[in-house]
């Protein structure tokens, strides 16, 4: 079955190989007029061509597309090369937000070329589209018919040549098809100090209203890898925040969502750097950029 609704604006043509940058490119849909692509830091819009009629699309935006989808990646002076990144949202992603500004103000060495969503309304997908990036709406429900398979989120990240995978606020269990296409590939954020006050319907104010009631004096964000299952994938890093004996969640939440931000752009400029090891007992590390024989 074609694939539907790919990318907000983009329509079910086949895909279409530029042989020199061997990057896939979508053809543009008629819906919205205008279609964005980034290009380092760089937004260009074009405008579309019918989709109803292959022989209506023309040369010159079949050219134009490969032109502006397949930029050079800028590299770091020791040759790593500039990452493509894929952000998973289903709320406000203010994560996501504060990503993709550390992306455009270059502390880290990628770019966000798509946003995945199950929420096509969310505020996340409304900022994504405001910035000219290209948004999906996975997975496929009642609520959202026009979602697409795991098998097609895949083939579209890999076409859009996506080196990681950032879930931000994302509440669905990733599919297993995505796991094994993208092995220590996929991280995820969680404002708890895990493995404590994790697992299916640990999420957001929920969290916060359990860190409290146990009695708990620390909790903090978690960055971990992701597997199968929710919140069990190998953590990756970790920061603490007191709570405060007269907190109440959202206070405690704020305080908690600030360290995030920090935090995530840290873990992502490290993966985007390569500095991410890993030890003979499947347990990532960082290394730190300053000073390589050191690690946290």
């Amino acid at each position: 079955m074609e694939v539907q609704h790919l990318l907000s604006g983009f329509c079910s043509t086949p895909m279409i190989q530029n042989p020199k940058a061997q990057f896939f490119a979508r053809l543009p849909s008629s819906s919205s007029g205008s279609t964005y692509f980034a290009q380092s830091h760089k937004w260009v819009s074009f405008k579309a061509c019918p989709c109803n009629s292959q022989r209506a699309l023309s040369r010159k935006v079949v050219e134009r597309t490969w032109v502006i989808a397949s930029s050079d990646s800028e590299d770091l002076g020791n040759g790593i090369r500039r990452k493509k990144l894929a952000v998973f949202v289903s709320g406000g992603g203010s994560n996501f937000r504060s990503i993709h500004e550390a992306c455009i103000r270059g502390s880290i060495h990628g770019d966000i070329v798509v946003l995945v969503t199950n929420k096509q309304g969310c505020g996340g997908a409304d900022y994504a589209r405001d910035k000219g990036l290209p948004v999906v709406l996975f997975p496929k429900t009642k609520k959202e018919p026009d979602g697409i398979s795991p098998i097609d989120l895949v083939a579209v990240l890999r076409g859009l040549e996506v080196d990681f995978v950032l879930l931000a606020g994302y509440l669905q269990l990733i599919p297993v098809e995505l796991i094994q296409a993208y092995p220590r590939s996929i991280v995820n954020i969680h404002p708890s100090l895990l493995p404590a006050f994790g697992g299916k319907g640990n999420y957001g104010m929920r969290v916060h209203k359990a860190v409290i009631a146990s009695g708990a004096r620390y909790t903090g964000p978690t960055i971990h890898f992701v597997d199968e299952h929710y919140d069990t994938g190998r953590i990756l890093a970790q920061r603490v925040v007191p709570v405060h004996a007269n907190d109440t969640a959202e206070e405690l939440a704020a305080r908690v969502l600030r360290e995030e931000h920090h935090l995530y752009v840290e873990v992502i400029t490290a993966l985007c750097e390569d500095r991410i090891i890993w030890r003979e007992d499947g347990v990532p590390i960082i290394r730190s950029k300053e000073n390589p024989n050191e690690y946290s």
